[in-house]
């Protein structure tokens, strides 16, 4: 289940990768037209060039857009294959379930009143959370009969063209299943939002604390969806992109966004320099190997998880001490004024491109707020670490160095097929995937793997954590070999 998690959070991040696009037109546009924000006639070339740019942005902003963005990412993603096949069964399940379950269709089939909660869910049925399960739904069936072999007569719908097909049937009972099931996650949704909400400035903090907690199991996007996009009525981040105010919602807009900028681009950095300087003497080059680029990631894109899987496993009770000082920094932030937003994540990028939207607000907080975040992550990590040993990049108990590892020669498809040839034949390998360092395969039958061969492709070692699995330590070429090796297994 962790491991389909996992898969699941890769694959939101190919939708998601595009929203930065947004953010960058809308920066730029409201900067060339500030009378989209303020009112006013629209008149000269830059203005109209300023309000073409906005209005672009717009077109991915929305939030039925951002839905079908994940409908059909998600499911490209979580195919074994990547193949767009998947994701034309991702679209063809969100069209089928929102078509389904579209309040004018949920009211002949069960007669709800207008006013009832029920057929408010319904009204709000375009949203990201449906997105995934469709993207979910049409990868799955894809994975199952992308193969499939029909009757000759039936020849034509064999393999890939029965996957759409599938897909539908398959959509049409879980759209089915949504006619009950939907309205209660949408009241328990809600509820949720609502109560955060009014907890103002507090429940800002309490959601931050949340999505770090919940990053580990990749349940941070469902909570996300609430607050970020129109799941429920809220949408902070795609009104704050759409030009609005908080005049024009109910809440402060920015606040379930703005925590996220000083920790993730200092505090971020600060808990990286902290695990370097505790790191054991002879690993120091490791640690920043591992955390340096993280923490720069961190800090001029707001992508976390390569610093944050870095050390959630090994030191949980650290992981969670990390979440709280979000939690922490993000009432802070949102109760001094600091309003920002961000299309992708909270790094500098996203920073320079919001302060231009109208609500935005006391920007330059980010340098005493991020000096703060700076200072506290590098105090609370270095005391945590070194008080109770925990075990952060460069302070493992074994003494191999994954980052260093000299492979047999540059040849990567020589490595891969030796590999390859080493776990028993591509007929063997049921599963390909790779972290920073180590290539993971899923395997059919451990007694064909020759710990001896994988080695002699110059590999620091093989790492056999079940009976179908086995990870090859490469070091950081790790991409390079595992493409090739994905390309030996087709």
């Amino acid at each position: 289940m962790m491991k389909w998690l996992q898969k699941l959070g890769k694959s939101l991040m190919l939708p998601v990768a595009v929203l930065p696009v947004a953010g960058i037109l809308s920066g730029i546009g409201y900067a060339l037209c500030p009378a989209v924000m303020q009112g006013g006639e629209i008149v000269g070339a830059i203005p109209m060039i300023g309000y073409f740019l906005t209005q672009a942005a717009l077109a991915l902003i929305d939030g039925t857009i951002i839905a079908l963005l994940f409908a059909v990412g998600v499911a490209v993603g979580m195919s074994d294959d990547h193949d767009g096949t998947a994701g034309l069964a991702g679209l063809v399940s969100w069209l089928m379930i929102t078509h389904l379950l579209a309040p004018g269709v949920v009211q002949t089939l069960a007669g709800f009143a207008d006013d009832s909660i029920q057929l408010m869910a319904f009204g709000k049925i375009q949203n990201a959370l449906i997105g995934i399960i469709a993207g979910v739904i049409g990868s799955t069936c894809y994975n199952k009969f992308k193969n499939t072999k029909l009757p000759d007569w039936l020849a034509f719908f064999s393999g890939k063209r029965c996957v759409a097909i599938i897909t539908a049937f398959v959509s049409i009972i879980a759209a089915a299943i949504l006619l009950f099931v939907w309205p209660v996650i949408f009241s328990g949704l809600t509820s949720l939002g609502e109560a955060i909400v009014g907890l103002n400035v507090v429940g800002a903090g309490l959601y931050a604390f949340l999505n770090r907690l919940l990053i580990p199991f990749g349940l941070h996007h469902a909570l996300n969806n609430v607050f970020w996009f129109d799941t429920i009525g809220l949408g902070d981040l795609t009104n704050f992109w759409a030009g609005k105010t908080s005049a024009d919602v109910s809440w402060s807009l920015g606040m379930y966004m703005s925590g996220f900028f000083p920790c993730m681009m200092f505090g971020v950095p600060g808990a990286a320099l902290a695990m370097v300087h505790t790191a054991k003497s002879n690993k120091k080059k490791v640690a920043i190997g591992i955390v340096a680029s993280a923490a720069l990631c961190a800090f001029i894109c707001g992508v976390t998880e390569p610093f944050e899987f870095a050390f959630m496993f090994m030191a949980p009770v650290l992981y969670l001490v990390y979440a709280i000082l979000y939690g922490i920094f993000t009432m802070i932030t949102v109760a001094l004024g600091f309003r920002a937003g961000f299309s992708f994540s909270a790094g500098a990028t996203d920073l320079l491109f919001s302060a231009a939207l109208p609500a935005a607000a006391k920007t330059w907080l980010i340098i005493p707020l991020g000096i703060a975040a700076f200072a506290v992550f590098y105090i609370v990590f270095r005391f945590m670490i070194t008080k109770f040993d925990l075990k952060t990049p460069g302070r493992e108990d074994d003494d191999e160095d994954e980052t260093t590892v000299k492979l047999a020669n540059n040849d990567f498809t020589a490595v891969a097929a030796t590999i390859l040839e080493g776990v028993g034949g591509k007929e063997n390998v049921t599963s390909i995937d790779n972290c920073i360092t180590r290539l993971r395969l899923e395997i059919k039958d451990y007694t064909k793997v020759d710990d001896k061969k994988i080695k002699s492709a110059g590999v620091a070692g093989v790492i056999r954590p079940s009976k179908t699995t086995v990870q090859v330590i490469v070091g950081t070429q790790v991409q390079f070999v595992a493409d090739e090796f994905k390309k030996l297994c087709k």
